[in-house]
């Protein structure tokens, strides 16, 4: 008890007692705390992975044998691997479609939904559903209605004289069959494009009205710059998302007809689950990050021509020191 009181009067002798903490800083640690189940999440399954496929591609390795180091010698293959041109040819073309199909069919959509009709809410809930389905019942879904002989869309064809193509079958016609069967979850952009709509304010309508602007101008003048965040938005998770495509093409065509549909991820997991080839796979995974990253940087330097805050461009704003 003695040796306690001394130290207790050594700290007030001193200044040594414990610091107070701010109420911020109470509040972060407390945050931090809250969150710290999803940071260990993070470091285990996201950061984690990330760096042991970095070091994975310079390795040799069949999950096997021991892991061999091969140095670049996974980097120099991809640039001879006849599978990886196919593969990013394939996920191009796809991305190509979808990308700007799905931008303009949300748009579309998220318009019609913003009209004051009545049982507006059971049609966005019946356009958003497909978007929350699960991605192989939806690629067997489509499986069905995409047959060339007994699928409903060739039946309903047929009925007005049209003989429907073979669709998932055809070379011509795999990839475009994968970009409708995309099309069908085009409710999830539709969302959020609605909500940018809905926030537009109705004041810059009447004042357009009042100049003469008619319905096409007010929306190229008003709602399109006053959305333009969110579609930036939406092209760039969906690209991202068509430069990942695996799920409709894995289930739907395996990959062919004749590589039509192996997409780039299709190719990377064959080699990493068929061929057993963890290294190599490891490589692809990067070379396929370094084409995101590069051409998303490439689509958000575009945004400062056409994209718009609080009416302002971007451009404008930055010279400005905005």
């Amino acid at each position: 008890m003695a040796t306690a009181g001394a130290q207790r009067g050594l700290v007030r002798a001193h200044g040594w007692a414990r610091p107070k903490l701010s109420m911020s800083q109470r509040e972060a640690i407390d945050g931090f705390i809250c969150i710290s189940p999803w940071l260990l999440g993070l470091l285990v399954f996201t950061l984690g992975p990330f760096v042991v496929s970095f070091v994975l591609s310079f390795f040799r390795w069949n999950m096997i044998r021991p892991p061999v180091f091969v140095g670049v010698a996974n980097y120099r293959e991809l640039f001879t691997d006849q599978f990886v041109r196919y593969a990013t040819k394939a996920t191009v073309y796809y991305a190509g479609l979808s990308v700007p199909a799905g931008l303009l069919g949300g748009l579309a959509v998220a318009l019609l939904m913003n009209l004051n009709l009545r049982g507006q809410s059971i049609y966005r809930t019946l356009i958003y559903s497909p978007a929350v389905v699960s991605g192989v019942a939806t690629a067997m879904l489509w499986i069905w209605l995409l047959d060339a002989e007994a699928g409903l869309i060739n039946s309903a064809l047929r009925t007005i004289g049209i003989r429907g193509p073979a669709w998932l079958a055809d070379e011509r016609w795999a990839v475009p069959s994968l970009v409708l069967v995309n099309l069908w979850g085009v409710g999830g952009g539709m969302l959020v494009l609605l909500g940018a709509l809905q926030n537009v304010p109705t004041t810059l309508y009447d004042a357009a009205k009042v100049d003469g602007a008619g319905a096409f101008r007010r929306f190229w003048h008003v709602t399109v710059p006053m959305i333009s965040p969110i579609l930036l938005f939406n092209l760039v998770t969906g690209f991202i998302g068509a430069m990942q495509a695996f799920t409709n093409a894995y289930v739907m065509t395996s990959g062919g007809p004749h590589y039509a549909t192996m997409f780039y991820v299709l190719y990377l997991y064959r080699s990493a689950f068929v061929d057993f080839r963890m290294g190599y796979a490891s490589a692809l995974a990067w070379l396929l990050f370094i084409i995101i990253m590069a051409l998303t940087l490439v689509i958000l330097r575009s945004s400062t021509v056409w994209v718009y805050y609080e009416g302002l461009r971007v451009g404008t704003a930055r010279r400005r020191g905005g």
